[in-house]
């Protein structure tokens, strides 16, 4: 799934190529693409125009020249591609958007995905009122994003993928950012001091700034920014997806874990199972 540095890319590309520019002509090819929470059908914001592109976590949304906003999840999969009107279709286009001499289009191959038309609370979109604010928010703030990670009592990875605690971190950006404060996965979050719960969100901040340098992470062509251009921080990754590989650190071999419903990636060496861990 994208995570904040693809989405932050695609909302830039977004950012350059549509805002100023109507939505001529709306067309919807898949029913699955209209989210079910959506106030009415896509096609109704017809004739509006772009005035910006927003981002929070993961969500994006199109500001409007109406009180309604456009917002969109990619899902596993979604893209959005400015393209040529001439270009042929892609196998998995779900909604074409005219917007003059180039078409936006939404692609969408796992069909998870999706768009709505929504109204604003407070300058945020409905979908996105649960959601934190991410550690490149404006409204960001360290110390209540501490402790809402202390309020959890959890493990650290469930935590960091908890979006109503602190948004954006996705699996791949979760293990790089434990890995790099020699954090455990399943270390408990009521067990940990608040500098350490700093030093993982600064961690974090650091590798998503790093990987949004280059785009992102692209592991297939499922995830592409608005050119139909890949990512390249999958070469910098150190430790998701890299089991059995070398520590870029101490040179012990990468392990994996299914923990959270999802595949841990971390060195247990500079990430030693916590006490209460081995005690279980």
């Amino acid at each position: 799934m994208p995570e904040l540095p693809e989405v932050e890319t695609v909302r830039r590309g977004l950012a350059e190529h549509i805002v100023g520019k109507k939505l001529r002509d709306i067309q919807v090819l898949h029913h699955r693409a209209t989210s079910p929470n959506s106030i009415t059908a896509l096609t109704s914001i017809k004739g509006a125009r772009v005035i910006n592109i927003n981002r929070r976590g993961k969500f994006l949304w199109f500001e409007l020249n109406r009180p309604e906003v456009l917002v969109g999840h990619l899902g596993m999969s979604g893209q959005f591609l400015i393209q040529p009107k001439s270009a042929a279709d892609e196998r998995h286009l779900r909604v074409r958007f005219n917007i003059g001499r180039q078409e936006l289009r939404f692609i969408d191959q796992r069909t998870f995905g999706w768009l709505s038309v929504e109204q604003k609370i407070d300058g945020l979109p409905t979908c996105v009122q649960h959601i934190a604010p991410d550690p490149f928010d404006p409204n960001f703030n360290l110390a209540e994003t501490v402790a809402r990670f202390r309020k959890k009592k959890t493990e650290i990875k469930r935590a960091l993928l908890d979006q109503s605690v602190m948004s954006g971190v996705g699996n791949i950006y979760a293990d790089e950012s434990l890995w790099r404060s020699k954090i455990h996965p399943e270390t408990r979050t009521e067990t940990m001091k608040v500098s350490r719960i700093e030093e993982l969100i600064q961690s974090a901040t650091s590798v998503m700034t790093e990987a949004l340098e280059v785009g992102g992470t692209s592991f297939d062509d499922l995830y592409i920014n608005v050119n139909g251009e890949s990512g390249y921080f999958e070469r910098s990754l150190a430790v998701y997806g890299q089991e059995g590989e070398g520590c870029p650190r101490c040179g012990r071999q990468i392990r994996r874990i299914t923990f959270a419903n999802r595949s841990s990636h971390f060195c247990p060496k500079c990430q030693p199972t916590p006490r209460a861990s081995r005690n279980r």
